[in-house]
């Protein structure tokens, strides 16, 4: 409240002064007046008084009217950092809460929530599909017993597999006369699609399905996989990438999945190819083509270095070149698919042919049709237009390794780096 007059108590304000010598003049002595009486004046403000009484009130409202204001201001300042104090823990808060979301929504998006792996989402799948009357109770019990029969044995059942693709792609290109100047094919490469237990997160394990096809009819790794005769089967191949982390390779990497994958929805990439890959014996490495190298985000390196591969060791000038060269490992950002050859056009232009684990048997046996036009290969097709991700890694092989060079390259992994492509 604002101070009061000590003669009368009116509230005068910031002019109390101002008031006392208007209103109550009479009772002031003005200094220096000569009438003998004691002059009282005020230490704060200079008022002059004849009564002591009346300056000791007069100072009184002083001290209240500084205290009042020293007190409002410590209150302001304590309010404020109260509500600065609420706020930031509040925003602090909201951003945990945030990191946390965002954490378990990569963790969803990986297969790393602990939500089970290829078994309960087969199942939950089926489930589904009987619920919604797509699949007969019989189908169901049927399926389940192949599925258990197929995680117990460590072979892949093969109900997603399309063979024969390549063989009829080279009777393709020696009647295609269109435009293709030369072809070069991979041999004999088998086609895996995602099944139910790994739709969203199984292309990397069907790409080295797809891989491992091509590399189990090659003699020339024989040796190296004498204990893998058949397709495994997706957990199966999950626990023989944690035998190769066990093994020392990429414990960078492993220790990502917290060295576990089997049981788990977990997506795998280069690097866990790599590793399975060098782990029995197969020498690869992986290529990183780490920006684009063309125009509009393109990748042409990309294509220069897959035609490079194919083209070294094949000789003449044969329109459709069945190499001896394993599939390449292609992956990007979020998927991987697999490249099973290369196409030269007559105006010098390149295209890769990819076999995509999302692509189902249906499309791919479109292939095998002997009046197939040519409509069917667009599948496959990938232009340099068509490959604009920002990265790209592809996983190559390139032969076999000894046991000295097996554990050389198993120390190198430790510190797993892949060839940058300028």
């Amino acid at each position: 409240a604002p101070p009061e007059c000590p003669f009368c108590g009116e509230a005068a304000g910031r002019e109390l002064e101002e008031h006392v010598r208007v209103r109550h003049g009479h009772l002031l002595g003005a200094p220096g007046a000569g009438n003998g009486e004691q002059l009282y004046e005020c230490p704060m403000c200079s008022l002059t008084c004849t009564n002591i009484q009346i300056l000791e009130e007069h100072v009184d409202l002083h001290l209240e009217e500084h205290n009042f204001s020293e007190g409002g201001n410590i209150r302001d300042l304590e309010l404020a950092q109260q509500l600065q104090t609420e706020e930031h823990e509040r925003q602090r808060s909201e951003e945990e809460k945030r990191e946390r979301e965002e954490f378990k929504k990569l963790q969803r998006q990986y297969g790393l929530d602990n939500s089970g792996g290829f078994k309960q989402q087969f199942l939950k799948n089926m489930e589904r599909e009987v619920d919604r009357g797509r699949m007969q109770p019989f189908e169901y019990h049927k399926r389940k017993a192949d599925m258990l029969e197929s995680l117990a044995s460590g072979i892949d059942d093969g109900k997603t597999k399309t063979s024969g693709v390549i063989e009829a792609l080279c009777k393709y290109y020696q009647n295609e006369n269109k435009d293709v100047r030369r072809v070069w094919l991979s041999a004999g490469v088998d086609h895996f699609h995602s099944s139910l237990g790994d739709r969203g997160w199984g292309c990397g394990y069907r790409n080295f399905q797809m891989l491992l096809s091509s590399l189990l009819q090659n003699s020339f790794y024989n040796d190296c996989l004498r204990d893998t005769t058949l397709i495994p089967s997706i957990p199966k191949i999950q626990s023989m990438i944690e035998d190769a982390w066990r093994e020392g390779f990429d414990p960078h990497g492993a220790s990502h999945f917290n060295n576990r994958l089997h049981g788990s929805k977990a997506w795998i990439g280069a690097c866990e190819i790599y590793s399975l890959l060098t782990s029995l014996r197969i020498k690869c490495q992986i290529i990183d083509f780490h920006k684009p190298t063309g125009l509009m985000g393109t990748h042409p390196r990309l294509f220069e270095w897959i035609l490079h591969y194919y083209s070294t060791d094949s000789e003449g000038g044969a329109k459709v070149v069945c190499t001896s060269k394993p599939p390449i490992y292609l992956q990007h950002q979020g998927h991987s698919r697999t490249v099973v050859g290369i196409e030269e056009k007559k105006n010098k232009s390149l295209c890769l042919l990819l076999f995509d684990p999302g692509c189902s048997s249906q499309e791919m046996q479109k292939l095998l049709k002997q009046n197939s036009d040519g409509n069917a290969v667009k599948l496959l097709r990938k232009f340099v237009g068509s490959l604009k991700e920002k990265q790209y890694q592809i996983v190559a092989v390139d032969g076999v390794l000894s046991l000295e060079e097996k554990a050389a390259c198993c120390r190198a992994s430790q510190v797993l780096t892949s060839e940058k492509i300028p």
